[in-house]
């Protein structure tokens, strides 16, 4: 059975709320499926198997939220060997900020830079288009499901 760690940056609660709809769904699909809301490299590194969805917001000044900043440090400063490890992303952010997407983006990027292997076209969720988040991420998932 497939094991899938939703790692999850959040500043309102918003990417949270994501991370927990998506790993129910992922859950009556048949795979295992765990949030994580203060990941790490120990965490990334548990079980080289185990495929990560990022799931994270960002700040307006285009940072990832506290929660998840320490692994971007980890990931940009230490190195952890990854290469080969399957991840997606889903990025949420508002496009009134000049910076949208820039820490979801920084954070897909510091996983490719070491090796590890994207699943499909990240999903990226825009405030300020006023759309449901969770739906949103629950149609993503259902194609995003079809490449493991």
């Amino acid at each position: 059975m497939t094991s899938i760690q939703i790692f999850t940056g959040t500043m309102s609660g918003t990417a949270e709320g994501v991370a927990e709809v998506v790993a129910q769904r992922l859950q009556a699909l048949g795979y295992t499926a765990e949030v994580n809301l203060r990941p790490d490299a120990a965490a990334l590194l548990r079980n080289p198997n185990e495929i990560i969805l990022i799931c994270t917001s960002n700040t307006g000044s285009g940072d990832l939220p506290d929660d998840i900043q320490p692994l971007y440090l980890e990931l940009t400063r230490s190195y952890p060997a990854i290469a080969g490890r399957r991840y997606g992303c889903i990025n949420l952010g508002d496009s009134c900020y000049t910076t949208f997407n820039e820490g979801g983006a920084a954070l897909d990027a510091a996983f490719a830079d070491l090796g590890a292997v994207r699943i499909g076209e990240p999903l990226v969720i825009d405030a300020s288009e006023g759309e449901d988040p969770e739906a949103l991420a629950l149609a993503w998932l259902e194609e995003w499901v079809t490449l493991l």
